[in-house]
């Protein structure tokens, strides 16, 4: 018979057996309360870890292993904080492996691909992109090795809904949050809500005509149908008593907390969440607002255009802006097709990322084929011969003709706020946007919150100084949308810092984490963009503000928890030749 060793970790579940004595049962505490039950406790099934045979992980160490007895089954065994434990192996927003991810000392998990981040205690969501928790399951050592307790479904999920479920009673129903805009901003801010026990009415409001999905994938794959991207569906919100309405908000009526909707309908709330993200810019010259086959790109209505203009491919596709979103949609439309990017800067994405590393993104496209007109303006948009009504061509101010088929503009968004231009009470800054404090409360107003494309609040990361910036990230946003959530159920709680992440498909992966709200003034490259493996350190002074990488993964998470904790090394160091993944987390 298999005894079973006392443990010494204080963290791990242990049983004390002494082969020649009876085993004593633990002593439970009546509580008159509590009903007693005459139904048997269920016994949690146990299957043994292949390949370990002693818990000494010390904190912050992890490694993933098999389930022996379930076909595939894995987990990750982690030490956090001192409790040493198996979660779910991968991260439950796209997969990544989390045995090649950051586990702080402390038992923060971070994904080495999007930057969603677990408790590795308990397995919750601390950040953005994953909606969907981690399993837990207990970690017992026997004489015949290591083994966990756990259901075999849900070792084989590796994942864990969140407390969403929620019966609206008439107690609650005054405390009504209204959010509008079904982005990441909302669908953060109403997980948010639930997972931390609020119970009142929520509604939803959005115009786009579909649940909530990954923005993301639009111009990274051209998805054109929203289920394939959706993030729950329509009974996981009845299951949350969330109220989802299709229709548009045209005012917000401050005095009587009210918001009207284009269908003229009102909805009361006692908290407002404004999550409306941006508006496509489209450019005010010849052409371009009366042509047809010339799209902007927001949303899976955009998508659907786009890739049915494109039909059978070997089309002639001028995507006009170097930016993200025009460069992933020359990523997604290469093969096949003859595409141009025409840009205003001397190399793509220059403005964010530099000339050099923009220079590198630059020939990876090439080598797709895709072709570049670099520090060009755009002068205008002529009719196809063959039908006057859509686009054939489009003139550069230099006078290149580049003829076209389709056109896709790539030139930016601005804050989705027209709706509120008339109001007598909100005041929006220049750019259209709103001003926050800390916890996205926008300023001057009572219950008022806004996140998203549409928010300029104060960024008290490394080198923000607590300036105020708009950031349109889609992880931001959902971030935003869980520290509104925190404060409508706690507002004495202080909202903590994240770092802001994004990513973006360019041939390779590309990711980057901080922000550069006051500017940089030196880029630190280890790596060749060109060859799609480098780590790039954009610094103020002696300070590292922001980091970009490509194919050395989890550089840009280790280096997004450094700035979180202050731990990031500085310019000097970093040229010195300082690796980043050699740097220990303080915490």
């Amino acid at each position: 018979m298999n005894s079973t060793r006392s443990l010494l970790r204080p963290s791990i579940d242990r049983v004390l057996l002494n082969p020649r004595s009876k085993i004593i049962p633990r002593l439970r505490i009546y509580n008159p309360a509590r009903p007693i039950s005459a139904s048997p406790i269920r016994t949690m099934p146990q299957f043994k870890l292949k390949g370990v045979s002693s818990l000494s992980l010390q904190p912050g160490d992890k490694q993933e292993v098999e389930v022996d007895g379930i076909e595939g089954g894995k987990v990750l065994l982690l030490n956090a904080g001192g409790k040493i434990q198996a979660v779910g192996p991968k991260c439950t927003h796209y997969g990544a492996p989390l045995a090649k991810g950051v586990l702080t000392k402390s038992g923060r998990l971070t994904c080495p691909w999007h930057g969603a981040c677990f408790n590795g205690q308990t397995g919750d969501i601390e950040n953005a992109p994953a909606l969907d928790a981690l399993p837990v399951f207990k970690a017992i050592e026997k004489d015949d090795g290591i083994y966990i307790e756990g259901d075999e479904a849900v070792i084989k999920a590796a994942r864990r809904k969140p407390n969403f479920k929620c019966a609206v009673s008439d107690a609650t129903r005054p405390c009504k949050v209204v959010v509008v805009g079904g982005g990441s901003g909302g669908i953060g801010a109403i997980e948010g809500l639930r997972e931390k026990g609020f119970s009142g009415p929520i509604t939803l409001i959005s115009n786009e005509g579909y649940l909530p999905i990954d923005r993301t994938k639009l111009s990274k794959a051209l998805i054109t149908d929203h289920t394939k991207i959706q993030w729950r569906d329509d009974e996981w919100f009845k299951s949350g008593s969330v109220e989802v309405v299709h229709d548009e908000v045209v005012d917000v009526d401050l005095i009587n907390k009210a918001v009207i909707t284009k269908n003229k309908d009102r909805y009361d709330y006692s908290k407002l969440i404004l999550a409306t993200g941006g508006s496509p810019r489209n450019l005010p010259i010849p052409g371009f607002e009366v042509l047809e086959n010339i799209f902007p790109l927001r949303t899976v209505h955009d998508t659907k255009k786009i890739v049915d203009a494109i039909g059978d491919k070997g089309k002639k596709i001028v995507i006009v802006g170097s930016s993200f979103i025009g460069m992933e949609v020359a990523n997604a439309t290469a093969a096949g097709n003859d595409v141009t990017v025409v840009g205003q800067e001397s190399a793509p994405l220059e403005r964010v990322l530099g000339k050099e590393v923009g220079a590198g993104l630059q020939k990876r496209l090439e080598g797709k084929g895709v072709k570049f007109h670099m520090s060009a303006g755009v002068d205008k948009a002529e009719p196809a011969s063959s039908n006057p009504s859509k686009v054939g061509s489009v003139y550069l101010k230099d006078g290149t003709k580049l003829e076209a088929d389709l056109v896709v503009l790539g030139v930016g968004v601005a804050p989705l706020t027209g709706y509120l231009r008339e109001n007598k009470v909100i005041r929006l800054k220049e750019d259209g946007s709103l001003k926050t404090d800390d916890n996205f409360l926008v300023a001057g107003l009572k219950d008022v919150y806004a996140i998203g494309d549409i928010a300029s609040y104060p960024y008290h990361g490394p080198g923000g100084q607590g300036n105020y910036t708009r950031i349109e990230h889609w992880n931001v946003a959902q971030n935003q949308g869980r520290v509104v959530a925190h404060h409508i159920i706690n507002p004495s709680l202080k909202p903590e810092f994240f770092t802001p992440i994004f990513w973006s498909a360019l041939t390779g992966q590309l990711r980057y984490c901080g922000n550069t709200v006051n500017g940089w003034d030196e880029l630190v490259l280890q790596g060749n963009p060109g060859e799609g493996k480098f780590v790039a350190y954009y610094c103020k002074d002696e300070t590292v503000v922001a980091v970009a990488s490509m194919g050395v993964d989890p550089a840009m998470v280790q280096s997004a928890e450094l700035m979180r904790l202050g731990g990031m090394p500085s310019k000097t160091q970093l040229k010195g030749g300082l690796d980043i993944l050699s740097v220990p987390l303080t915490a």
